[in-house]
């Protein structure tokens, strides 16, 4: 039966001119997500990536949305992978790699990912438009590249084929919650750091 370690909770508050975001997460949780960033198809995929990843995680957000999206979301970002790496302390016992693949329909999404502490992006997903409503395709890639700097993530982003903009998206952010909750878990064969060099 896999083990838990206690207390791998993070909490962070962050205001700047552009953004207040606050952000609770329980790695060992159970998908109760609460979010409110004034985005509501950004709410939408970070609820999928909580119940996915089945996470406890409340996100707060008010940003200037008058003058751009961008902002909110790329702190968002920053501040969901600063609270990840806070509440995954220094990673003992951790799987560190995940990978999981989800189709939606007509698209496929793959997501892997190492919680080495080194953080890079790869991130090749065949937008069709400009914008999914109000959100511009190019957010999610600054989301995502925001949340590995913090996270000290090396993550791979792949949609190899799709057709639907909504349909990528979404499940990419399904495909990365259950390959973080991959990583993140606890493996009981795994004693102490899981890197030759004794550090993440």
């Amino acid at each position: 039966m896999e083990t838990k370690q206690k207390n791998r909770i993070g909490s962070l508050s962050r205001t700047t001119k552009e953004t207040q975001v606050e952000i609770a997460l329980n790695l060992d949780g159970t998908g109760e997500v609460q979010v409110d960033t004034g985005i509501g198809f950004f709410d939408h995929m970070l609820t999928l990536f909580g119940c996915h990843g089945r996470f406890d995680l409340k996100i707060k957000a008010v940003g200037d949305l008058e003058v751009d999206l961008h902002h909110t979301v790329e702190d968002v970002g920053l501040v969901l992978g600063e609270v990840f790496r806070k509440a995954l302390g220094d990673g003992a016992g951790i799987r560190r790699y995940g990978f999981f693949v989800v189709p939606m329909d007509e698209a496929l999404a793959q997501v892997a990912l190492d919680l080495s502490g080194r953080p890079f992006l790869v991130f090749s997903v065949p937008f069709v438009g400009p914008s999914i409503g109000e959100f511009d395709t190019q957010l999610p890639q600054e989301f995502f590249r925001a949340f590995v700097n913090k996270a000290g993530a090396t993550c791979h982003i792949q949609v190899p084929y799709g057709e639907n903009d909504h349909h990528m998206i979404e499940a990419v952010f399904k495909a990365w919650g259950r390959a973080l909750r991959q990583a993140a878990s606890i493996d009981p064969d795994v004693r102490g750091i899981p890197s030759t060099k004794g550090v993440l």
